[in-house]
């Protein structure tokens, strides 16, 4: 099939998606759809729960393997679309649609990349295709659960809208919760150690704090006090103050590092993390990959939000159409030209790496 045909096909996919809810842990309907991609075009196929995988018909267990995933589960619609959000409309160029940006552009121009290159032999990877779920709410049956299922994976491209540009670093996320304690009391009578009061100096840490180590392409870990709550009557005074901190951890820190500083300096009662498997990634940028791309004249940067990249012990890049600005906004769109753009960039980076 030429790459027009390709990405026509994936541009149908993609208004199908879209018209067809899928929210995290709710994504039996569009691996229905994923599923009749594949039968239509006659490639095999596996499904381990909301998770769609395929091979390369000529995979050979000695080579090296290459993962192409992205995902196909999104968040709910916020209150402020004003368009329908499960309808797909193009509009000046535009696909309008929740999911349309992230990741659905991106998965199926994957999804395409990986039928281009299904049945061509002599491969220098292999290469393997997922189409993940529960992404959005990082959940236990996405991405992570098939790493003991599919292929062991060498190298991953992600595919997220980075405007076709190699975001070749991600930072990782920690969620702590802390507790700041006082002496709990009627409000009308003395208090010395008020735990709401208490928390206004570590409010004022947590605010100045910064974290020694910073990365040339990640920049400093960032640390930010989400959530605050305490107490339930006007009349008396808490005995302690709940905080919610979430920390967006560069490659120069792990995870555990970050929760053994916080615990040890934090002027909480107690500062626990909530899990420490959200690992910041990264790849050489020396990889083929990289240069490879970099030959294409794409730019290469370092990225705040999280995918699925966390997840991975493999080296990895996040690529993909779209512009990761207009994830999880009103009225979420995709330009229609972005598809067939990065179906073609996809499909002339791996030629350059894997032909």
């Amino acid at each position: 099939m030429s790459i027009e045909k390709l990405s026509a096909s994936a541009i149908v996919l993609l208004k199908k998606l879209i018209e067809t809810q899928s929210f995290s842990k709710e994504e039996d309907s569009t691996a229905i759809l994923i599923e009749g991609w594949f039968v239509e075009n006659k490639i095999p196929f596996q499904r381990t729960k909301n998770n769609i995988w395929a091979t390369n018909k000529h995979f050979d267990e000695t080579k090296p393997t290459l993962l192409l995933n992205s995902h196909h589960d999104t968040v709910k619609p916020n209150s402020a679309y004003t368009k329908d959000p499960f309808k797909a409309v193009v509009e000046d160029g535009k696909l309008y649609g929740l999911g349309s940006n992230d990741a659905g552009g991106c998965l199926v121009s994957l999804i395409a990349t990986f039928a281009h290159f299904y049945a061509q032999e002599n491969l220098t990877y292999n290469l393997v295709v997922v189409a993940s779920a529960e992404e959005e709410n990082s959940g236990k049956h996405g991405l992570n659960s098939m790493l003991s299922i599919i292929p062991k994976i060498d190298v991953a491209i992600i595919g997220e809208p980075t405007l076709m540009n190699l975001a070749v670093a991600e930072k990782g996320l920690v969620v702590f919760d802390a507790v700041i304690e006082g002496t709990p009391s009627h409000a009308a009578h003395p208090n010395t150690s008020n735990s709401i009061y208490n928390t206004i100096e570590v409010l004022q840490w947590f605010k100045d704090f910064k974290f020694e180590k910073t990365s040339e392409t990640l920049g400093d870990v960032k640390m930010t006090v989400t959530q605050i709550n305490a107490g339930s009557q006007h009349n008396v005074v808490p005995a302690h103050v709940n905080l919610v901190i979430d920390v967006r951890v560069n490659d120069a820190y792990s995870n555990q590092e970050i929760a053994s500083i916080l615990q040890e300096k934090a002027p909480c009662t107690k500062i626990t993390p909530r899990s420490l498997r959200l690992n910041s990634s990264s790849i050489d940028l020396n990889h083929e990959l990289v240069k490879a791309g970099i030959s294409m004249k794409r730019k290469t940067y370092g990225s705040p939000t999280l995918s699925d990249q966390a997840v991975l012990s493999c080296q990895s890049v996040k690529l993909g159409p779209g512009d990761s600005t207009r994830s999880h906004s009103a009225n979420e769109y995709i330009y229609v030209s972005e598809i067939e753009e990065g179906i073609a960039i996809y499909i002339e980076l791996l030629n350059r790496v894997i032909v």
